[in-house]
C-alpha cells in the first residue's frame, strides 16, 4: 500500500515538472540577424527588410555566393522592398507595392531582379516567371572589407536616391527614382491654381453651419461649393439652411425650392432631399 502511494506521489511530481521540460527554451542570437530600413525618397516611403549574414572568415563572392547563380540577397527569407508610390528602380517601372529583391552576382556584372514572388527560402524557390523585370549593374571593388552584409541608401536628392548592397570587398549600387516632382507640381496646381475643390468648401461651410460659427463665412464657402458643383442639390439644400439660420427666409425658401427641383430631376434618386427641402420650407412658412 505504501509502495502504491509512493508511486502515485512520484507520478504527480513528474506531471508538475513536465511543462517545465516541455516548454523551456534557450534563446540565442540569430546567426544572420534581421534588419529593416526605412527611407523617404522624395515623397515616397521605401522600406527594405532583409537578413544580414557575416563573412566570419569565409570568402564570399565566387565561393559562398557563386557567380552566375541566383542569390536571395541576404540570408533566411527573401529580401523584400516596399514602395508607397509608383517608382523607377534601375530602368524598371515598379508599381506601388511589395517585391522581393533578388540578384545574380557576377565578377564584372550583376543582374538585379525585382520579383513578384515574396516568399523564397534560398535560390531553389526562385521562379523566373514571377519577375517584374531585371537590369544589369557593374560592381565596385572596395578598399576596406565589409564584414556584415549591408543595404543602405545614399545620394539622396529631392526626387531620387541610390540603393547600395555591400559585402566583403564588393559594392553594387542602383538608382531609385520617384515621381516627387510631378506630385509637388500637382499639389501646387491643386492648392494655388485651382484652389480647394467643391468638397472642401462644402465641408468647411457645413462645419460652420452645424457648429454655430460665422454664418456669413459659411454662406461664402457653400456658394463656392455650389459654383464648383452646380448639379449637387444637397449642396444647395445646405445653402438654404444657412440662409434660414441667417433669417433670410425669402432667399432660403427660393433656394430650397431650387434644390427640390434639382433633386426631382436626378436620375439616381433624390436621397430624401425632396422631403428635407419641403420640411425646411414648411418650417419657414
Amino acid at each position: 500500500m505504501n509502495i502504491m502511494k509512493a508511486v502515485q506521489q512520484l507520478i504527480g511530481v513528474l506531471c508538475l515538472l513536465t511543462p517545465l521540460f516541455t516548454f523551456a527554451q534557450i534563446e540565442t542570437p540569430a546567426p544572420s540577424p534581421s534588419a529593416e530600413i526605412e527611407q523617404m525618397v522624395g515623397l515616397t516611403e521605401v522600406e527594405i527588410e532583409y537578413s544580414r549574414p557575416g563573412m566570419k572568415g569565409r570568402e564570399i563572392f565566387g565561393e559562398l555566393v557563386p557567380y552566375g547563380q541566383v542569390w536571395r540577397t541576404g540570408a533566411n527569407a527573401s529580401t523584400k522592398i516596399t514602395v508607397s508610390d509608383d517608382v523607377k528602380i534601375g530602368d524598371l517601372n515598379v508599381p506601388e507595392g511589395t517585391y522581393s529583391l533578388v540578384t545574380i552576382p557576377g565578377e564584372d556584372a550583376w543582374s538585379i531582379i525585382i520579383s513578384k514572388k515574396l516568399e523564397m527560402w534560398g535560390s531553389g524557390d526562385y521562379d523566373k516567371s514571377m519577375d517584374l523585370g531585371r537590369f544589369i549593374v557593374q560592381p565596385k571593388k572596395l578598399k576596406d572589407k565589409v564584414e556584415t552584409f549591408t543595404i543602405d541608401f545614399s545620394h539622396l536628392t529631392s526626387t531620387d536616391a541610390k540603393i547600395n548592397l555591400s559585402w566583403e570587398n564588393t559594392r553594387v549600387s542602383f538608382p531609385i527614382e520617384t515621381n516627387a516632382m510631378e506630385q509637388v507640381e500637382e499639389q501646387i496646381k491643386s492648392v494655388l491654381v485651382d484652389g480647394p475643390d467643391a468638397g472642401t468648401y462644402y465641408s468647411a461651410g457645413r462645419f460652420y453651419l452645424d457648429n454655430g460659427k460665422d454664418l456669413g463665412q459659411a454662406l461664402e464657402w457653400m456658394d463656392m461649393a455650389c459654383q464648383k458643383r452646380p448639379e449637387a442639390f444637397w449642396y444647395t439644400y445646405q445653402k438654404a439652411r444657412i440662409l434660414a439660420e441667417m433669417g433670410k427666409k425669402e432667399e432660403a425658401i427660393a433656394t430650397a425650392k431650387k434644390s427640390m427641383e434639382m433633386a426631382k430631376k436626378s436620375e439616381r434618386g433624390d436621397f430624401g432631399y425632396i422631403a428635407r427641402n419641403q420640411q425646411l420650407i414648411d418650417e419657414m412658412k
